[in-house]
């Protein structure tokens, strides 16, 4: 017997395979008869606190000052791309937090839900320079919404296109889809814009047939002229910008047009919070 329990303590541990079943939870019977996904927290997964936009910002900001707390208001295109050793998402401590946006976000049966912020799902380190191909910024997203207690309704997914077209579509109760030029961001909303060929995509293009690249950042405080608004894979972090609007709190001034130039915003979700 010992000769046996000293070989399997030698034994090389093996890498779990990537898409396996998930350990499942059963929750204590207080809490109802519900059986969860085990990569999601018993307390997010049941709601044992109603699903509030307080909760939500005040997630969002935790994982802000995680990463340090950066601001980035210039423009995208004059930023300048830092060393691969000095990303913030491959830092020790980060890539991990990175690692858990994907873990909890997703499905378990998502390949993404094994990446971090410096590995495939086979655990293999990617080189930075290929980092684009694991945006995680919609990982984010799906994080803040899933711990905030969302629940399953929401459309978590790699890919913001997925909640936007949802949202328009009516096919989740959690958000609600809004034109920039007819609805005010709250606290605890999300606001969301096509990037790179998308870059052009308005409002009433949506739904659209296929997935497209995008970025959503989620509105943690609600001032005179501005918002300000944290979204993850900004400078490789989660990072806050400032986000001008109109007097009424608009996205958009009196001819409709966005009045933020660094950032073609096409759609306000509503965020359907019970408080």
């Amino acid at each position: 017997m010992l000769a046996c329990l000293l070989a399997a303590s030698c034994a090389t541990p093996q890498k779990p395979k990537t898409g396996a079943t998930t350990p499942i939870v059963q929750l204590p019977k207080s809490h109802g008869p519900q059986v969860i996904d085990g990569h999601v927290p018993p307390f997010a997964a049941n709601a044992w606190e109603p699903f509030s936009r307080a909760d939500a910002v005040a997630i969002a900001l935790r994982e802000w000052r995680l990463f340090g707390q950066p601001v980035d208001d210039d423009p995208p295109e004059t930023r300048p791309i830092p060393p691969p050793d000095q990303k913030p998402e491959r830092e020790p401590g980060l890539w991990e937090r990175v690692g858990e946006y994907w873990w909890i976000g997703q499905a378990p049966e998502e390949r993404e839900a094994a990446w971090t912020g410096r590995h495939d799902a086979d655990g293999t380190e990617f080189e930075a320079r290929r980092d684009s191909e694991f945006a995680w910024s919609a990982a984010f997203i799906s994080y803040v919404m899933r711990i905030a207690g969302a629940g399953g309704d929401f459309p978590y997914s790699p890919n913001h296109s997925t909640y936007m077209n949802a949202a328009v579509s009516g096919t989740t109760s959690v958000l609600r889809a809004y034109a920039p030029q007819t609805y005010a961001p709250q606290l605890g909303d999300i606001i969301c814009m096509g990037r790179g060929r998308s870059a052009g995509l308005r409002f009433a293009d949506l739904p659209t047939a296929a997935s497209f690249p995008a970025h959503c950042d989620i509105v943690v405080l609600v001032a005179s002229g501005s918002l300000s608004v944290v979204g993850g894979n900004v400078d490789d972090a989660v990072t806050m910008k400032h986000v001008p609007v109109s007097d009424t709190g608009l996205l958009t001034g009196a001819d409709g047009h966005v009045l933020d130039a660094r950032y073609p915003w096409l759609v306000v979700l509503k965020v359907n919070y019970l408080r």
